[in-house]
């Protein structure tokens, strides 16, 4: 049995259009944030913890592929002030991420490209009902 996307409450809300125009994005951030589970318990991680052991570059690469759902979000008219808090919390991820393991600690809590993909649903959904 496939595990439950972290987006299924906020998509079952959405136009199918937007459905469908978020679904690279939330693809991306549930491998970037939450792809895998430690077993026996429900720590869930993803590649943006993996790349980030890489010592000057992992960071920067996960950074890299965070904006590019900053840039989504824009293109689908996220407004100026829901893509600043976006990017403030990718910088947070990206210069937290890039201290020795208390970083990759960190990633595991933070979850930047997670809570952005979520910003975004949020506000898209405020839009349908408005």
């Amino acid at each position: 049995m496939a595990a439950q996307s972290v987006f299924e409450p906020l998509v079952a809300r959405l136009r199918s259009r937007d459905v469908a125009d978020t679904s690279d994005i939330r693809q991306l951030a549930e491998w970037l944030d939450t792809r895998f589970e430690i077993p026996g318990t429900k720590i869930r991680f993803g590649f943006d913890s993996i790349i980030g052991l890489i010592p000057g570059i992992g960071d920067v690469a996960t950074t890299f592929l965070g904006a590019y759902i900053v840039i989504r979000a824009r293109e689908l008219g996220a407004p100026p002030l829901l893509q600043a808090r976006m990017v403030v919390n990718l910088m947070i991820d990206t210069l937290v991420g890039a201290i020795p393991l208390l970083g990759d600690l960190f990633d595991l809590a933070f979850k930047s490209h997670v809570r952005n993909v979520r910003m975004l649903l949020r506000h898209l959904d405020e839009q349908r009902a408005a």
